[in-house]
């Protein structure tokens, strides 16, 4: 029996929000424009881009024991038996919503901005429609994401200070040839911008040009990653915003010690990095057996599927012989038989089982994090081995970051929002995004992000109008979720909506 959907004071709010009218998405008036923020950031080689096989969530079966492991959990426990979860989880729409791992992994995380979006049914759609088509240049679009990095990275100070000044870098990047000149020769470029269209403002602002003045060699950066740019320069607000938060990312991850050889790689895997910051012990653990985590990344089905049922694999932790023998027979193996052919070729990989039969002990280290592990499962097709070397890389900082949430949290936040300005910019170039669309995408970057990395299920959602209206009357409830990295962990496993209908918790709706 349904219960019917809570009208708590978060819907009021919603609607009520400043942030609803403030900046129109085509005819329906939604989306605020957020500055710019962040500082700092060295030219660095272009990061290589792991592309996985597309794995969807449909693609991975679920062991025997996976839903009732997860039952077990006290997280899973807690939300059953807690009033407003359990109202919450039996409304009509949460099943479609916890159907869908990633789409939940992203309204955890971004509770506020997807309730006020999903109050406006039609921008919804008309956002999520702009995400498939930005999709298609994701490839393009993350490697992109990590040039535009290593500029930053080296020209930190100069190339915030062209941030705030959107005009100008426009002007700059249309023709960052024109500018190499000034390289060496920073007066000459300080006398031109006094009366240079779009750069007087600029010329202005004695601090920007004083930051740009003492680090003229950024005009030779942009010059060199000149293709980079090209299909960033039609939007200058987005281009703005993207070197802002890949400014802020930058400052954050190097004050935590990570290296700028490691930022452009991070900032290729923005949403794939927020999805692990939302579970922080995650983090610590890849760090100590990242060569492991990289084997089982080349294998994402696989991968999914020991992430989905991890204590069912702790048992492989004193042999990584013992793992490959049953992997390679998985089609008899109860934890593998629902997969058999992506364990098979997981089995058959030498390089990836030379890095297990070193570190067999990843597999009690997932099963010790049971609930974690099962909170990114469905996130796994976008956890490629480049992250996780990178990660590897500076395990002692990362370690040191997984402690600071908050920290964390915000460093992912940015690099996320790297990917969604970047996005926006060249999607608005290639004619894929209206302006008012694009606007929007700009006032919820995370959001925008999010359905851009999996736009065939926020597709789905979006078409049904009481997973919309759950999601839009129920903000608290996600932010509780968000608040208490177990339960987050649990909402966001595969197996969810599956021990919801077992536990006689939750309903299936027809629309």
């Amino acid at each position: 029996m349904a219960t019917r959907l809570p009208s708590s004071h978060n819907r009021r709010m919603i609607l009520t929000s400043a942030a609803v009218v403030a900046v129109g998405l085509g005819a329906y008036g939604l989306g605020r424009v957020y500055p710019p923020n962040g500082p700092s950031a060295g030219t660095i080689a272009p990061a290589d881009r792991y592309v996985s096989s597309q794995v969807s969530e449909a693609d991975v079966t679920l062991g025997d024991t996976a839903v009732p492991q997860l039952m077990q959990t006290d997280a899973f426990e807690l939300f059953v038996h807690d009033k407003s979860f359990r109202a919450l989880a039996s409304s009509p729409g949460f099943q479609t919503l916890a159907s869908h791992p990633q789409v939940m992994a992203a309204l955890i995380a971004n509770p506020q901005a997807f309730a006020t979006l999903a109050s406006h049914p039609e921008a919804f759609a008309s956002m999520v429609q702009a995400a498939q088509g930005a999709a298609s240049l994701g490839s393009q679009v993350h490697q992109a994401s990590a040039d535009l990095m290593g500029v930053v990275a080296g020209h930190p100070a100069a190339m915030e200070a062209f941030a705030s000044h959107p005009d100008a870098l426009s002007a700059v990047l249309s023709n960052p040839s024109a500018f190499e000149r000034y390289a060496n020769n920073a007066k000459a470029f300080s006398d031109a911008a006094a009366s240079a269209p779009g750069l007087q403002q600029l010329a202005r602002d004695k601090a920007a040009m004083g930051a740009i003045l003492s680090d003229s060699q950024v005009f030779a950066a942009l010059s060199d990653n000149a293709a980079l740019f090209k299909g960033l320069v039609g939007n200058p607000q987005a281009l703005a915003g993207a070197v802002s938060s890949a400014a802020s990312a930058a400052q954050q991850l190097r004050a935590a010690g990570i290296s700028s050889a490691s930022l452009p790689v991070l900032a290729s895997n923005g949403a794939a990095f927020e999805r692990l910051s939302a579970q922080p012990k995650v983090l610590g653990v890849i760090a100590g057996h990242s060569a492991a985590f990289a084997a089982l990344a080349s294998h994402p089905a696989a991968f999914q599927a020991i992430l989905s049922q991890p204590s069912a694999f702790t048992g492989f932790s004193q042999s990584g012989n013992a793992f490959r023998d049953a992997a390679s027979k998985a089609s008899s193996d109860g934890r593998m038989s629902h997969n058999a052919q992506a364990f098979e070729r997981l089995a058959a990989d030498r390089s990836a089982m030379t890095a297990l039969q070193n570190d067999p002990q990843v597999f009690a280290a997932i099963g010790k994090n049971d609930a974690a592990f099962r909170g990114i499962a469905g996130s796994a097709p976008m956890l490629g081995p480049q992250l996780f070397a990178a990660i590897g890389r500076n395990s002692a900082a990362f370690s040191s970051l997984a402690g600071n949430a908050a920290q964390l949290s915000s460093a992912a936040h940015a690099l996320q929002s790297v990917d969604a300005h970047s996005l926006v910019a060249s999607a608005s170039a290639a004619g894929l995004m209206s302006g008012g669309v694009a606007q929007a995408a700009l006032g919820y970057p995370q959001a925008f992000a999010a359905m851009a990395a999996n736009p065939s299920a926020f597709a789905s959602i979006s078409q049904q109008s009481a997973a919309l209206a759950t999601l839009a009357a129920n903000q608290q409830a996600f932010a509780a979720m968000a608040a208490q990295p177990n339960l987050a962990a649990v909402a966001s496993s595969p197996g969810f909506a599956a021990a919801l209908n077992q536990a006689g918790v939750s309903q299936s709706h027809s629309e």
